[in-house]
């Protein structure tokens, strides 16, 4: 689905290895996500919320 949507192979590479390491983390941003959406909230915005509460956790998954 990401490389039709021209991410290139090495970020896609990057980001399975960051969810590899921490699946959890992964699995709580998309249930929080999810929450959001059903409260009403569209996928973009949802997706940035979480994703920015938690930063930090993600670039220590990339710098490791």
């Amino acid at each position: 689905m990401l490389a039709k949507q021209g991410v290139p192979e090495s970020q896609i590479d990057m980001f399975i290895k960051m969810m590899e390491k921490n699946p959890e983390l992964f699995k709580t941003i998309a249930e929080e996500i999810q929450v959001k959406i059903k409260s009403g909230m569209d996928q973009n915005t949802a997706g940035l919320e979480v994703m920015k509460k938690y930063e930090e956790e993600l670039k220590k998954l990339v710098q490791n």
